[in-house]
């Protein structure tokens, strides 16, 4: 169970703080609902606190994970099948475990890929996701603001 003002991670939604435990009515059933406040594009998103567990809502991070997040950005070998529906189901899987690492490896890969030859609509989409679940785990663990973030993680993905 977490607790108001804690950081968590939704998994496919990014990383948030608790503002608030709610119970609501909702389709005549009364539950009880974390209201978690995004730091990235000013949400709020509300999760039944029963489903926690199947949903993989977990903390974020330590520092020292952001360190090795970081260190996984830095790396230049991309490893990757070129069948494109193939890298795109590899790739949503990682995004979908919630693992910030895997996610950081995605991340890393389709900047890569998209400097090298060019990203699909649908890669360029999950490229754009998968940056601001990454960055909104590393803004909330490491107290860095958006806009230093994201030229610190464009500074270490080169080509």
């Amino acid at each position: 169970m977490f607790n108001v003002g804690d950081k968590i991670v939704y998994p496919m939604h990014g990383a948030g703080i608790i503002e608030s435990i709610e119970e609501k009515e909702i389709l005549g059933e009364k539950q009880s609902y974390y209201v978690v406040k995004m730091p990235i594009g000013d949400m709020k998103v509300m999760i039944p606190t029963n489903n926690v567990g199947d949903i993989g809502i977990r903390e974020i991070i330590s520092t020292q994970d952001v360190d090795k997040v970081m260190e996984i950005l830095k790396e230049n070998g991309i490893n990757v099948t070129s069948n494109w529906n193939k890298r795109y189901r590899e790739n949503m899987v990682k995004i979908k475990s919630g693992d910030i690492f895997e996610v950081a490896e995605v991340v890393r890969t389709l900047m890569l890929r998209d400097r090298e030859k060019g990203l699909s609509t649908g890669e360029r989409k999950m490229l754009n996701s998968a940056r601001q679940i990454l960055i909104s785990e590393l803004v909330l663990a490491k107290g860095i603001n958006q806009h230093d973030l994201e030229s610190l993680i464009d500074s270490y993905i080169s080509v």
